[in-house]
């Protein structure tokens, strides 16, 4: 056996074998490859974007509760201008209520102050006749005594 011959058949079965290797085998393999580098490229993307999604969804989160709390702050505050408000009306209310009951008060107080009066002239009149008439039973000058009586009457 000749070296020679050997190392021919060998380099020429190399040869064979990577040419075979080289149109058959090695353009699927390579397809294959670029796929899978396709598929990881294409997920790599998608989770780039997922994370930008969920970075952009989180700030409209933020800007969102940011917005709720401004919203949640002014209805509070008309909340509190409203129940002012309530209580300046409530308060308004009660005050002119208790004037008109004051006034109310003060014309019954009025009237009954009137009616005591009118009660008093009336006793002072009757006192005054009974007296009148007592002097009259005694003195028969009438006309003193009456002028006297209707004296009496004005000055009361």
């Amino acid at each position: 056996m000749n070296l020679n011959f050997t190392l021919i058949a060998q380099a020429l079965a190399f040869a064979l074998f990577i040419w075979f290797t080289v149109k058959f085998i090695w353009p699927p393999l390579m397809r294959a490859i670029e796929r899978r580098q396709k598929q990881i490229a294409d997920g790599l993307a998608a989770g780039e974007q997922g994370r930008r999604d969920l970075e952009a969804a989180g700030k409209r989160a933020h800007e969102e509760l940011a917005e709720a709390r401004e919203r949640v702050g002014e209805i509070i505050g008309s909340a509190e201008k409203r129940d002012a408000q309530m209580l300046d009306e409530a308060k308004a209310a009660a005050r002119a209520e208790a004037d008109r009951i004051l006034a109310a008060a003060k014309a019954d107080i009025d009237q009954q102050v009137a009616r005591a009066r009118e009660a008093l002239r009336e006793q002072v009149a009757a006192l005054a006749v009974a007296g009148a008439e007592k002097i009259l039973r005694r003195e028969i000058n009438s006309e003193t005594h009456a002028e006297l009586l209707g004296q009496l009457k004005r000055e009361i």
